[in-house]
């Protein structure tokens, strides 16, 4: 390895204006050399303020370019960024996120000090407003979107997969990049295929960044809709098995719509309904109270609905795309 490696930093955006100074702004303060480090902002045609935002930084700053994904999703961008790469080290960064001072310096000492090919941090979600605030007690809690290990893990351990990434660059020349049809669960996709390689992803407690979660429930339905769609596809590419957490909001809808319709024909299967309603309203509720008594209680009346978007959706998506993939074999 070189004395001093340089960095790219990827960092694929759309319609940011509201977070991205917060990001680069991360950035400028990270305590590694700036002459190490290069910033490819790859923006999809967004229509506001992000692309001159991310101008003014770098007419700044030289080792700030931003380049154009006219693709406009985040696949396209981040294999834009590695072909367009020039450092030993690739950090992924999100537009949503921003970074702990020494986040990439921790990154890259636990790639030169371990044999793992991706390391990364644990999903710290936070929020400006009410709602968002919400979303973020939601998403770190294990009733609100599982056990995954990145999202509530405090100790340094190999793992599935990682929020974001960093890799030493010759990674992606013996795995290949981002599948372009894995859309929503392209890191999990790509951690697969290191793990296949005999690769391994290492989580640590001391990569430390920040999300901020989506604005609105609309904008969480979207995204976990997508979240649940994509998983069956990944699924099928590498002939894996459904996992429990995985089929658990899927099983939800499926039982609630199915005795919902044929309630219509044997009334007994409305009792199964309500049962089936009222007991996941109740676990709800308690985590929900949990949440609120360490938070503040005024996140009480919002939490349940928050949990339902998440796990309606998610499991609305996992059984279309269950239809798609796997039955239809789109």
């Amino acid at each position: 390895m070189k004395d001093n490696p340089l960095i790219t930093i990827i960092l694929p955006v759309r319609n940011e204006g509201s977070y991205i100074r917060r990001c680069l702004d991360s950035i400028l303060d990270q305590t590694i050399s700036k002459d190490l480090l290069e910033v490819l902002v790859i923006d999809g045609n967004s229509d506001d303020a992000t692309p001159e935002i991310v101008r003014s930084y770098s007419r700044q700053f030289r080792y700030i370019k931003l380049l154009k994904n006219p693709e406009q999703n985040t696949i396209d961008a981040l294999n834009l960024g590695i072909k367009n790469a020039s450092g030993d080290f690739i950090v992924r960064v999100d537009g949503h996120s921003y970074l702990e001072k020494d986040y990439i310096e921790q990154c890259i000492k636990a790639l030169e000090c371990t044999d793992a090919d991706n390391v990364g941090g644990g999903m710290r979600p936070v929020g400006d407003t009410y709602l968002q605030k919400a979303i973020a007690f939601a998403t770190s809690s294990v009733f609100g979107i599982g056990r995954g290990k990145f999202h509530y893990s405090d100790k340094k351990e190999y793992v599935d997969t990682v929020y974001l990434g960093a890799f030493r660059r010759q990674v992606f020349d013996k795995v290949g990049s981002y599948d372009p049809e894995m859309h929503y669960s392209e890191d999990n996709e790509l951690n697969l295929r290191i793990a296949k390689k005999g690769g391994k992803i290492l989580l640590s407690p001391k990569i430390r960044s920040y999300y901020f979660p989506r604005e609105s429930l609309k904008e969480v339905w979207r995204q976990y809709f997508k979240y649940g769609y994509f998983k069956p596809k990944v699924l099928q590419k590498h002939n894996l098995s459904i996992s429990f957490r995985h089929f658990v909001p899927a099983f939800l809808v499926a039982s609630l719509v199915a005795t919902a319709t044929l309630s219509f024909f044997r009334p007994l299967f409305g009792y199964f309904f309500y049962g089936i309603f009222a007991c996941y309203l109740s676990i709800s509720f308690l985590f929900s109270l949990y949440i609120s008594i360490n938070n503040g209680i005024r996140y009480l009346p919002i939490m349940p609905i928050v949990f339902a978007t998440l796990h309606l959706s998610y499991g609305t998506g996992f059984i279309k795309g269950l239809l798609d993939f796997l039955l239809l074999k789109k």
